[in-house]
């Protein structure tokens, strides 16, 4: 049952890691990215490393995420 959710949760990664680059806005692709990595932290929980989990959520899908969305209503906000 496990390896079916971690198969599962990697089939994820790899639908919203296509999504982020095939997606035309970039606000849909930056959640979508990261979407990936939060699936990526789930996976890690499943697999039996918490400490890597939590470094996974905490920086990559939500500090990176936070980055990139402020880098894109900064940039935005020049062309208006």
């Amino acid at each position: 049952m496990l390896e079916l959710l971690v198969i599962l949760m990697c089939g994820a990664i790899a639908v919203s890691a296509f999504l982020a680059i095939r997606l035309k806005g970039v606000l849909a692709a930056a959640v979508s990215g990261g979407l990936a990595t939060l699936f990526a932290a789930v996976c890690y929980v499943l697999l039996g490393a918490p400490d890597v989990a939590m470094t996974e959520a905490s920086i990559g899908s939500g500090l990176s995420t936070l980055i990139i969305l402020y880098a894109i209503r900064r940039t935005t906000g020049l062309r208006e």
